[in-house]
């Protein structure tokens, strides 16, 4: 989201409203590679035949700083002249020169300007006479080209944005040409209804039939490429920013946006956003670099971000992406605004969190700091070397190892065979949070490392638990010792076991024999019978389940006391996912039940049983 909004958003539901208000912008989860995927197409700027791996912009998540977090905040003295007024182009120099002597050697290299750049502090436009964005002149006096030159000068990357369709300010009553198209005008390139598009209905819909629509485009990105520009954030893109429907689908700008930068034969890396639809995360992986995957971090209000305003959504939200994120294009979590302090509006246990979710999720780290006062702590947060190279080595994005409760585990395995490994406590309140290590798949001991203390832990026997704080995290690196775990796996479908209420047997192609059990809602039940372990003892059952959204079920062993446990969403019914759960047996049969109670739950594909605990 990157528009003017005069509201104080406390909840992600008033966010939503106010979003829909803005007048204009802003498989499984196992730890395999997604390099293993079918080699991608060229991405955007490369000149690598279709089909060719090529590293391209986006060979991993990119680093720097965006200019969107500030503007948009109402901290004491960030937009003295209003409203985002924070945006001038000596703001943003002095950012870049921050970047440059501060972050540049730790990898952070972009300086992205988004929403507003050719606009007033009034918010009106400024257009060329072939429609297309022109620096509005009290804010950037020299010119884009002229910020880029600096930005480059420093040793840096230049960013811009745009929101996605032909601007209503633009159409100029349908008579502007479009550049290096004879007898093109904006009346050519939009739908004769002049239907709108974007999450904020601020521009109209291009219509791609006619080829004067990808000259338009063609002349943005030309001129974004003469500028010097290494890095375009395309904004309110649909299907998703809260929006649906065909006028809503901008796959076809998106596509268009990168066949135009191809042709300018610069790299410059595209950025989709914001909220976009998983369903569509095959046209995001094949026309982007990167796409971000849920709401605005801000608050928009008297900080930069609030811990409850959309920090702690990302745990929600992340996991469903996971597996779409790799070399070529990743999963975008938006701002990391932690350097500040009291104006990020978070404590230091939560600033921790936040910036080891982005490591661990593998997105891009984009701070929206003020450069030039960053304190200590947070300067540390930014600058870690073992846990930015967390974020750039060549391991998968971490997912959920564990059931989506208050406390949390998320894991990774790396090249090497070790494991990145993070304990989160998102609960309110202090509490213990410990990772088994038979949910990485191994028994016996591990070496254990810090990366935030940087620190040798020693060796550990079968788990390590740490208490936290409200909201807090460790991060370690955990280095097996042990053997490989043997689980007894059990099909959901099995015969032998018990299905209650509307519960039922279904074909699943993706399911392990082909099968599952569904429709858990409403008291409907599954319970497996006979499973059989050696020694009484809490183990870590592996659930393979879908879901296409979070859902929880109560788990019960023996006919005993249930605990209720969520279940991170996978995208959509056919991708199966696998978390853990910790469960009581004695020796000898048992009986696992998972009940939906009075909700919906998942639907199980299986569960595996550890021959040992």
């Amino acid at each position: 989201m990157r528009s003017p909004s005069h509201s104080v958003l406390p909840a992600r539901a008033l966010r939503a409203a106010v979003v829909l208000a803005l007048a204009v912008g802003t498989a499984t989860f196992a730890p395999a590679a997604p390099a293993a995927q079918a080699a991608p197409a060229a991405r955007p700027g490369t000149t690598a035949p279709a089909g060719a791996t090529t590293p391209g912009p986006a060979a991993k998540p990119y680093m720097g700083w965006s200019s969107w977090s500030m503007q948009s905040s109402k901290y004491p003295g960030l937009n003295p002249d209003g409203d985002y007024s924070y945006l001038t182009e000596t703001n943003v120099l002095k950012q870049a020169d921050a970047l440059a002597s501060k972050l540049r050697k730790y990898g952070y290299e972009y300086v992205n300007i988004d929403a507003g750049w050719w606009r007033d502090q009034a918010w009106k436009p400024q257009f060329d006479r072939y429609a297309r964005q022109k620096a509005d002149p009290g804010r950037f006096p020299r010119g884009m080209k002229a910020v880029a030159d600096h930005v480059h000068a420093k040793g840096l990357k230049a960013g811009i944005y745009l929101p996605v369709g032909l601007e209503k300010e633009a159409y100029a009553d349908g008579r502007a040409p479009i550049r290096n198209a004879e007898g093109c005008t904006t009346a050519d390139i939009v739908y004769d209804d002049l239907r709108t598009t974007n999450g904020w209905d601020s521009a109209y819909k291009i219509d791609f039939s006619d080829p004067c629509a990808q000259k338009y485009v063609d002349s943005q990105a030309r001129m974004f490429a003469d500028w010097g520009y290494d890095f375009l954030k395309l904004d309110g893109v649909g299907p998703g920013s809260f929006k649906s429907g065909d006028n809503y689908d901008n796959v076809a700008d998106v596509a268009a946006w990168q066949q135009a930068i191809a042709a300018t034969g610069r790299a410059i890396h595209l950025e989709v956003s914001w909220s976009l639809d998983i369903g569509h995360a095959a046209d995001w992986k094949k026309y982007s670099d990167g796409w971000r995957i849920d709401t605005d971090v801000e608050c928009y209000c008297n900080t930069l971000v609030s811990w409850e305003n959309s920090v702690d959504d990302r745990f929600d939200d992340t996991p469903a992406w996971t597996r779409h994120a790799g070399p070529g294009g990743w999963n975008d979590l938006d701002s990391l605004d932690v350097g500040n302090g009291a104006m990020d509006g978070l404590t230091k246990a939560e600033r921790q969190t936040y910036a080891t979710l982005w490591a661990i999720a593998k997105s891009p780290l984009y701070t929206g700091d003020d450069l030039t006062r960053l304190d200590s702590y947070g300067l540390s947060l930014l600058t870690n070397r073992e846990v930015i190279a967390v974020d750039q080595g060549a391991a998968p994005p971490a997912h959920p190892v564990t059931a989506s409760d208050p406390q949390q585990v998320w894991a990774a395995k790396n090249p090497d065979g070790t494991y990145t490994v993070a304990l989160f406590n998102l609960a309110d309140v202090p509490a213990s949070v410990g990772a088994d290590w038979t949910t990485l798949g191994f028994t016996g001991k591990a070496a254990v490392r810090d990366l935030w203390n940087h620190e040798n832990l020693g060796t550990y026997r079968n788990r390590i638990t740490r208490a936290l704080p409200a909201h807090g995290s460790r991060l370690f690196t955990v280095t097996p010792r042990g053997t490989a775990v043997e689980r007894t796996g059990h099909e959901a479908e099995a015969p032998a076991n018990t299905l209650g209420g509307n519960a039922s047997v279904a074909g699943c192609a993706t399911c392990s024999g082909d099968h599952k059990v569904g429709n858990l809602y409403l008291g409907g039940s599954l319970t497996f019978t006979d499973v059989v372990v050696d020694r009484p003892g809490t183990y870590q059952i592996e659930v393979a389940y879908l879901s296409g959204d979070a859902r929880a079920a109560d788990v019960s062993t023996n006919g005993g006391g249930a605990t209720r446990h969520t279940f991170p969403a996978t995208g959509d019914w056919s991708t199966v996912a696998r978390v853990h759960v910790p469960v009581t047996l004695k020796a000898g049969a048992n009986t696992i039940t998972f009940d939906s109670g009075s909700g919906y739950a998942p639907d199980i594909d299986r569960i595996d049983v550890p021959k040992t605990f």
